[in-house]
């Protein structure tokens, strides 16, 4: 089982940067692609961005592609989330979530697709 604990999450004007972290608990982190969801407020849920396990691929929603950027740290059992020229629209939660049924070099977009979920940090973008 893996636990997650997302942090960074604020209030920024638009334009503005951030920084988004999610750690993890246990070793079996290196085993499971890891993604980033929002929910927007009055919205589902919905995909942002998703690494595979060793990092090589990557794959982005196009409302964030250019925008932010996915990395993690499998020696430190973290995943990021680069946040650069927030909309307005980025306001949500933001959920990390992990993926440990997708094999070793391939993501999913695909909520259903991801086992454990933590507890969402929120970003606000104020215009």
């Amino acid at each position: 089982q893996v636990q997650l604990v997302e942090s960074g999450g604020g209030l920024v004007q638009a334009g503005g940067s951030l920084r988004l972290s999610c750690a993890a608990s246990g070793p079996t982190f290196t085993g499971n692609a890891m993604g980033w969801f929002r929910q927007p407020p009055g919205k589902e849920r919905e995909f942002v961005a998703a690494i595979s396990r060793n990092g090589v691929t990557k794959y982005y929603a196009d409302s964030v592609k250019g925008r932010f950027t996915i990395s993690r740290d499998n020696a430190r059992y973290t995943v990021d989330l680069q946040l650069l020229d927030l909309k307005p629209e980025d306001t949500a939660t933001y959920y990390c979530a992990a993926d440990n049924r997708v094999s070793a070099g391939s993501v999913s977009s695909l909520e259903m697709s991801y086992v454990y979920w933590g507890q969402g940090t929120q970003v606000t973008v104020s215009r």
